[in-house]
């Protein structure tokens, strides 16, 4: 429902900034530039994708692991390289905030139960940015590339002698993601939205925790709505 909300939200501001859009041509020497810089900020929303042990089935701890989506919040930096008209090269650093749920039954009670990994990413992704010619204005692109993540909270929860879960604090993954550029007379205003998943396991395989005998990988897969500030 919130993911949604934000979705028609967004939605709105694109069609009322559209029809705001004058056949002034704003920062015509934009184009030109080799580089510049932006900040950038957003949601996002993340979970897990499992994939379960052989021996799932035949446990008598769990009857069902579910994973489910949570909000977080995401703030960085931009770097764009010109390469052509149509394609740049972008470098965002950027913190991410995420929380992750897993709701679990056991047995033999049928007792159900919700646990959340909240995690601190540094995310640095690098990416293709492919663009559309500008009308006035306006311009479409989409973008692909990959990523490097560390979650800077994975080694604190490994300390705790209570932790129901552990995983492992590096992630690489690859990016998929459209946007919209608004030029406006000092800036550019680029809402996005993209696709982040994660490739390796990230789980960290511990015997004397029973969750992780059931779960033989662990990806990470995330939405993110942005909006970029671009000069």
């Amino acid at each position: 429902m919130r993911l949604k909300t934000l979705l028609s939200f967004l939605i709105v501001l694109l069609c009322t900034n559209a029809f705001a859009q004058r056949r002034i041509l704003n920062m015509p020497e934009h184009d030109d530039k080799l580089y510049y810089f932006g900040i950038t900020f957003g949601a996002n929303f993340s979970q897990y994708r499992i994939k379960y042990t052989n021996s799932f089935v035949e446990t008598d701890t769990f009857k069902r692991i579910q994973p489910r989506w949570s909000p977080g919040f995401n703030l960085g930096l931009m770097a764009n390289l010109r390469l052509n008209k149509f394609i740049d090269l972008r470098f965002i650093p950027s913190l991410s905030f995420a929380d992750k749920k897993l709701g679990f039954t056991m047995s033999p009670n049928d007792s159900i139960s919700n646990r959340n990994i909240e995690s601190i990413y540094m995310h640095l992704p690098l990416q293709l940015k492919f663009k559309s010619d500008r009308i006035y204005n306006f311009r479409f692109y989409g973008m692909v590339g990959g990523k490097f993540d560390y979650d800077l909270a994975a080694n604190a929860r490994s300390r705790r002698s209570d932790e129901w879960l552990k995983v492992k604090p590096m992630d690489l993954g690859y990016e998929l993601g459209v946007g919209f550029e608004f030029y406006y007379p000092n800036f550019i205003f680029s809402p996005e939205i993209k696709l982040s998943q994660g490739l390796s396991n990230q789980i960290y395989h511990d015997k004397n925790i029973p969750l992780t005998n059931a779960i033989q990988e662990l990806n990470t897969r995330m939405i993110v709505i942005s909006i970029h500030l671009e000069g």
